[in-house]
């Protein structure tokens, strides 16, 4: 057997074992997200939007605090995190660029994207909501701001490295301050990636549990009063769907497959948005 015909069956056998890893691991996911809609579309109804949590065996039974708590936790976590992110972002393409400041801000942002969530939800614990001495929606919106920082951040000095330099150029030349050439030329030039970023840091603490048990906790009913604890979708979803009651449980696969359906809506825009920006070049 010569070299060539090894390196060809060789080539073919790690084909074929690639080809049939993809084929399970699709598997696993089809099955993940069949058995989802399934048991989550036979759970869903209108009580689900209309009406507040109820005690077990009460079918009249809903989501809306839960929705509307994560709403409020997930909304006020974007407002503070994505211009933080973003504003990070452009100070570390824009003006700190390669200096040591600037790799050791992206080395942390790296550390910070792969840490366990719920580290932040005890960090946040101990500095937020121990001295309240109570939870409240403000820690929970708190941790999901921290999680969704570094995301935004790298996303953001990323994305503005890749416009050309010439652009850069081109608009000093033309006299325009590094303020306008930043928001008129640099930004436009990222906006389909940083928009990108934005979309996957809220996909990511939209469906985190972990640091709001530490944070926000929960409520069996309806409270915008971002004081005291709050809501969420995420950790009622837990809580019904361990709990031993099969109302509970149906309200449970109800929350999963809204929340689901919420990520992968966001997940599937960023991807269009950033197949988008690649087409332009």
């Amino acid at each position: 057997m010569t070299y060539t015909q090894k390196r060809i069956i060789i080539n073919k056998a790690v084909m074929t074992l690639s080809t049939l890893c993809a084929i399970i691991g699709m598997g696993f996911l089809f099955w993940i997200l069949s058995v989802l809609v399934i048991n989550g579309i036979d759970a869903l109804s209108a009580n689900i939007f209309l009406n507040e949590g109820a005690p077990p065996g009460n079918d009249q039974g809903g989501l809306k605090h839960a929705l509307i708590g994560q709403l409020y936790l997930v909304g006020y976590a974007s407002i503070f995190g994505v211009p933080l992110g973003i504003l990070a972002g452009t100070y570390l393409s824009e003006y700190s660029q390669k200096s040591k400041i600037a790799e050791v801000v992206r080395d942390i942002s790296d550390i910070m994207m792969s840490a366990p969530s719920i580290v932040i939800g005890a960090f946040v614990y101990a500095v937020v909501v121990t001295p309240m001495g109570h939870f409240s929606g403000w820690a929970g919106s708190i941790a999901l701001t921290i999680i969704m920082l570094p995301i935004i951040l790298r996303t953001t000095d990323d994305m503005l490295q890749l416009v050309p330099s010439t652009l850069r150029e081109a608009a000093f030349a033309l006299g325009a301050p590094k303020y306008k050439v930043i928001i008129q030329v640099v930004y436009r030039g990222a906006k389909a990636g940083i928009l990108t970023g934005i979309l996957l840091g809220v996909a990511r603490v939209a469906g985190e549990t972990a640091p709001l048990l530490f944070t926000s906790f929960n409520d069996n009913f309806l409270n915008t009063d971002m004081m005291q604890p709050m809501a969420s979708l995420t950790v009622t979803m837990y809580n019904y769907a361990s709990s031993p009651y099969e109302d509970w449980q149906q309200l449970g696969w109800a929350a999963a497959f809204i929340l689901s359906m919420f990520i992968l809506t966001l997940n599937i825009l960023g991807r269009l948005f950033l197949l988008k920006k690649r087409g332009k070049h």
